[in-house]
């Protein structure tokens, strides 16, 4: 049994339904796939010489990673963390990861990419789980952005954070999970994966076709439609849209992704951003950028990651680069 596997409706995505159709029409090795609910979204994982038991396990791992950085669970290391007020708090070796790459991410997107701007999310009324919605997130009156995250450590297991610093493990969590269960995958024995969190894709080891995974991306605007295809051996692809996750908040539609320059809910002529990376979590960050940084579409692949944009009229654009994965 693997060791992260503690036990602890959105309708279906189709980004992964092309991958998951081609894995299990080709003659080569077995392929098994799972389609499941976790934090709070679909997830699909489809995996290359694996078994069922594998799917399990990985099933369970997604579902703990989520009892660990839900801001909507009052036991969770994120809401532990974010009641702290700059004490320590001994967390599980993975939320110390996770709290080490929001860091890190933060500093690749010059600010873009922003764990602390939960307070403004809640000021623009996403304080309810919008799985159940009792689950309520409730912060300490400390709670401020904008904040620097400067004096916060992580040594082993333990993370202070400077009091008024509070985290949302969203615009990253989904993504770092899918890199941790692909790693996983191919710890047990599995010879690929495919795992899919919530529109964040991250790919490994042998494809289906010993070639590459097809991965579409959804037109945003037209239901079942695929706008953009990734082909993919190694390496990830996520996708964000400011027309997910919206609610009315004073008479207009709110939506989960907060503009950092603003504090309010993301208003842009950018709906869809997806970004293709070496990670799930860095293509993930990277995303949000695309929303509201004007020389997007040059700055990705100085990052060697690439882009494909859509626009609120319908039109697209993309990086140079985005040619060499469609």
């Amino acid at each position: 049994m693997a060791a992260l596997v503690d036990p602890s409706r959105q309708s279906h995505s189709s980004i992964v339904s092309d991958a998951i159709r081609a894995a299990q029409g080709e003659a080569g090795a077995q392929t098994v796939s799972r389609t499941f609910f976790t934090m709070g979204t679909v997830a699909n994982l489809v995996l290359v010489g694996g078994t069922e038991d594998m799917l399990d396990d990985l099933v369970r791992t997604a579902d703990f990673l989520q009892s660990l950085w839900s801001r909507f669970l009052p036991e969770s290391d994120i809401t532990r963390l974010n009641n702290a007020e700059g004490s320590p708090v001994t967390v599980n070796p993975l939320t110390a990861k996770l709290v080490s790459e929001m860091l890190a991410a933060r500093t690749l997107t010059s600010g873009e990419y922003d764990p602390t701007i939960l307070p403004k999310l809640l000021a623009e009324g996403y304080a309810a789980s919008r799985v159940n919605p009792s689950n309520i997130t409730v912060l300490p009156a400390s709670a401020r952005w904008p904040i620097e995250m400067t004096g916060t450590t992580i040594q082993d297991n333990i993370v202070t954070l400077p009091i008024g610093v509070t985290l949302d493990s969203g615009g990253i969590g989904k993504g770092i999970a899918a890199d941790i269960i692909a790693t996983m995958a191919l710890e047990q024995g599995a010879l690929g994966i495919l795992a899919e969190i919530g529109g964040d894709v991250r790919i490994a080891g042998t494809p289906p076709d010993g070639s590459h995974w097809r991965i579409d991306i959804e037109d945003p605007f037209v239901e079942s439609r695929s706008i953009a295809r990734v082909n993919l051996v190694d390496g990830a692809v996520a996708t964000s849209s400011t027309l997910k996750r919206t609610w009315d908040k004073d008479g207009h539609t709110a939506n989960h992704l907060i503009d950092v320059h603003t504090g309010q809910s993301m208003a842009s002529n950018v709906v869809t951003v997806s970004v293709v990376a070496v990670s799930a979590g860095i293509a993930e960050v990277i995303t949000k950028a695309g929303f509201t940084r004007r020389d997007f579409l040059t700055w990705v692949p100085t990052l060697g990651a690439a882009a494909f944009v859509i626009y609120r009229d319908g039109t697209t654009a993309q990086t140079v680069n985005w040619k060499d994965y469609s």
